[in-house]
């Protein structure tokens, strides 16, 4: 039960990380996204659907993406190796559930701009939610080879780590080191960051550390 209740922690702690990072503003890395407008306002968007109390079927959802994403696929015709395009066309299909349309797009942004960590987490992340556990702690770890410290990437380590291979113990070394190498992390994110820890913890039958014990915070 413990362990469910962790799980289910994890995934709910994945998703806001994926929505607003664990980084302070200072710091954030400059994120690629779809214009607000085209993905809340327009009436066949998934949001304007559920909004409304219809869950959208994946055939739909399906439909809606390539929609929404038919101006820049055009776009994208006489500019391929636009990457924030690319990024932008990933967004699109991500929020629509096609992960693995998704991946597609943020692979290809990736190979344009290789040193990029923010888009190398954004394909972790379809990749994770298309199934491939692996293929996603790939592009998170390098990630981190060109960022060490990086929170997001950090945090969803950690996440997928728990999540997709139940390695309690590898989560919570990635979530120690993102308190450690980033001091500059927001009260409540650390506070938030902790919880899942000592969740963990507790899953796995150690006694949670008290506060301080087990988080460095020197440099």
């Amino acid at each position: 039960m413990q362990a469910t209740k962790v799980y289910m922690m994890a995934m709910i702690f994945l998703v806001i990380g994926l929505a607003i990072g664990y980084v302070t503003r200072a710091s954030q890395p400059r994120e690629l996204s779809a214009p607000r407008s085209a993905a809340a306002s327009s009436p066949s968007s998934p949001i304007a659907a559920m909004a409304s109390g219809h869950m959208p079927s994946p055939e739909e959802m399906r439909h809606m993406a390539d929609k929404q994403a038919g101006p820049l696929l055009e776009k994208l015709k006489t500019d391929p190796n636009n990457a924030a395009l690319l990024a932008q066309i990933g967004v699109i299909y991500h929020s629509t559930h096609q992960f693995s349309q998704a991946a597609g797009f943020y692979e290809r942004a990736v190979e344009i701009e290789p040193k990029n960590v923010a888009l190398h987490t954004k394909l972790a992340i379809s990749l994770y939610r298309s199934g491939d556990v692996n293929g996603a702690i790939a592009q998170l770890n390098q990630a981190l080879h060109y960022d060490p410290h990086d929170a997001n990437s950090l945090f969803n380590l950690g996440m997928i780590r728990l999540e997709g291979k139940h390695d309690g113990k590898g989560a919570l070394a990635a979530w120690q080191k993102l308190l450690k190498t980033n001091p500059t992390l927001s009260a409540d994110r650390k506070a938030e960051v902790q919880k899942l820890m000592a969740e963990v913890l507790t899953s796995m039958g150690e006694r949670p550390a008290t506060r301080g014990e087990g988080v460095h915070d020197h440099h």
